[in-house]
Parts: structure tokens; C-alpha cells; sequence
């Protein structure tokens, strides 16, 4: 007879690697997946380990039940108001871990894809914009609500006004209202939507599709995406010219470029 095992004692986050994909699950259904203590640390040391992984070339990032994730655990914060200081230094260290591992999703080798089914709200929400592309099931819903309980979503607002467009970053924060799937895909808040619980499908193939590219070209094209977003424009087209110069000296691309030139399949070095 199989012991009865306590929801809390499954591990808050799941791993499952297949064809040089790792797919990363939020495993606290019960609770809308929040990004707890435990949650933040567990993301943390996951994406420490797949940024060393040279197995890995694609990460996808999905979670159990019907909620993506509800964000921070509100329960869990406000816990600490009886703390000397209100809360101040616990609420200052756990919004700089969150910060943190939304960093770590960009600073990462390799491309993250979200799976997004059911609701991603608030650092939830920050969290699918963190990641570099995103899928999401035709039932799924966005929104950052703080503003309803006098909580403005600062920090998921750096992670919208980098993939949104001014007034539809400011539309979601201001009415703090739920934006379903299509919409969140015309606001380039999602690349596309697939049919209800095929998500995870669709983000597996597009990961798959990553992970046959050289690794080490994936790598530098991301590095360099977001390193020339933050320049001005001669300075970024000064820096992407001469990463581009180094990309053509790789093995990979002059391997690449042989095989399209001879009409082949390239053979990857991933260096």
C-alpha cells in the first residue's frame, strides 16, 4: 500500500529533460503556483544549473493545474508586517529574489519558452514576460492587478514595457483588468495561441526547433538581443557589427555557411 503523500512535500518545482529540452514546471497547484520563497529558490538554482548544462539548448517553462502562477504569495508577505520594521527588509530581499531569477531568464544561455494554461497574474504575469518567447492555450488570461488592492505592479511593469508597447503596457497596469490570450498575442505579450491544453505541445516543438541550431549561435544571438536593446541606435548597430564579425569567425558558421553553399545538413560543433 502506497503512503499517502501531503501536497507540500512534492518538490515545488519539477524537472523533465528529453532531446536536449528542459522543461520546468511550477508544482504548487493548490496554491496558484506562487512565486514563494521556495519557488524563487528552486527557478534560482534550476536555471544556475541549466546555464551550465551544455546538454540543454531550450528550456521550457510551464506549471500544474489550472493557474499558471497568481505571483507573489501575498499570505506569505504579509506575514512579516509584524516584523520591527513592517515587513520593509523581508519585502525589499524577496522583490530582489523575484528580480533576480526574472534576470537570471534573460542572462540565460539558452531561450526560455512559457506554456502558459489558465491565469498568470502579477509577478506571474512578469514572469511569461521574462521568458523570450510564449505560448499560450486559448483559455489563458493575463492581468496585473495590484492596482486593485492598492499594490501598483512596479515590478512586473519592467518586464511589460520591454515587450509591450507603451499604452498597452500602461492599459494592463492602469485597469488592472484580465486580458485573454488573443488579445495578450495582438499586444505581443505572447507569440502565439494554441488550442486549450496544447501549450506545453506547441512550446515543446518550438523548443525543439531551437535546440537543432548550433548552441553556441542561439547563445549569442540572445546575449546580443537584449545587450543592443538597451543602446542607442549607433551604438547598437556598432555592437551587433562586431559580435556579427566574431559570429562569422565561429566554427559553426563557417560551417553552416559551407553546408548551405553545398547544399547539405550542417554538422554542428556548438562552438
Amino acid at each position: 500500500m502506497n503512503a499517502h503523500i501531503r501536497p507540500e512535500a512534492a518538490p515545488v518545482l519539477l524537472r523533465e529533460d528529453a532531446g536536449n529540452v528542459a522543461t520546468l514546471t511550477l508544482n504548487r497547484p493548490q496554491a496558484r503556483n506562487p512565486l514563494s520563497e521556495a519557488m524563487l529558490a528552486a527557478l534560482a538554482e534550476s536555471f544556475t544549473a541549466i546555464a551550465a548544462d551544455r546538454t540543454v539548448r531550450a528550456v521550457v517553462l510551464a506549471a500544474a493545474g489550472p493557474v499558471f502562477s497568481a505571483g507573489h504569495d501575498l499570505k506569505e508577505m504579509s506575514a512579516r508586517r509584524a516584523d520591527p520594521d513592517r515587513g520593509r527588509a523581508y519585502f525589499a530581499d524577496i522583490l530582489g529574489r523575484c528580480s533576480r531569477v526574472m534576470q537570471q531568464i534573460t542572462a540565460l544561455p539558452q531561450p526560455v519558452i512559457a506554456a502558459v494554461e489558465g491565469t498568470a497574474t502579477a509577478a506571474g504575469c512578469q514572469l511569461v514576460a521574462s521568458c523570450d518567447l510564449a505560448v499560450a492555450g486559448e483559455g489563458a488570461r493575463f492581468s496585473t492587478p495590484g492596482v486593485h488592492i492598492g499594490l501598483f505592479c512596479s515590478t512586473p511593469m519592467v518586464a511589460l514595457s520591454r515587450n509591450l508597447s507603451a499604452k498597452h503596457a500602461m492599459e494592463m497596469l492602469l485597469l488592472g483588468e484580465m486580458v485573454p490570450a488573443q488579445e495578450a498575442a495582438r499586444m505581443g505579450l505572447v507569440n502565439r495561441v494554441a488550442p486549450a491544453g496544447e501549450a506545453l505541445a506547441q512550446a515543446r516543438a518550438l523548443a525543439a526547433v531551437i535546440a537543432s541550431k548550433s548552441a553556441a549561435t542561439v547563445k549569442t544571438g540572445k546575449r546580443t538581443f537584449y545587450e543592443q536593446r538597451e543602446m542607442g541606435l549607433k551604438a547598437a548597430y556598432d555592437h551587433a557589427s562586431a559580435v556579427m564579425v566574431e559570429n562569422m569567425l565561429a566554427r559553426d558558421a563557417e560551417e553552416g555557411i559551407g553546408a548551405f553553399i553545398e547544399k547539405r545538413a550542417p554538422a554542428w560543433r556548438h562552438e
